[in-house]
């Protein structure tokens, strides 16, 4: 389960890009109305590592399709 089981974010079908699925995640967030101090937590850690890490940490984050 998500932290943010209400956040939604397409990505089947989209940019698989690590900077577009960052801002997708990110853009979602904002508008669901994630605290900013969370979205950059969220940012600092997807960032820590490979492509692989941010993946992981964007489906730990929020509802994934």
């Amino acid at each position: 389960m998500p932290k943010y089981p209400q956040v939604t974010v397409k990505l089947v079908g989209t940019d698989g890009n690590a900077f577009a699925v960052l801002g997708a995640t990110i853009k979602a967030m904002k508008r669901a109305g994630v605290p900013q101090s969370d979205i950059d937590a969220f940012r600092d850690e997807a960032t820590s590592g490979d492509y692989d890490h941010l993946l992981g940490t964007v489906m730990q984050t929020v509802e994934v399709e």
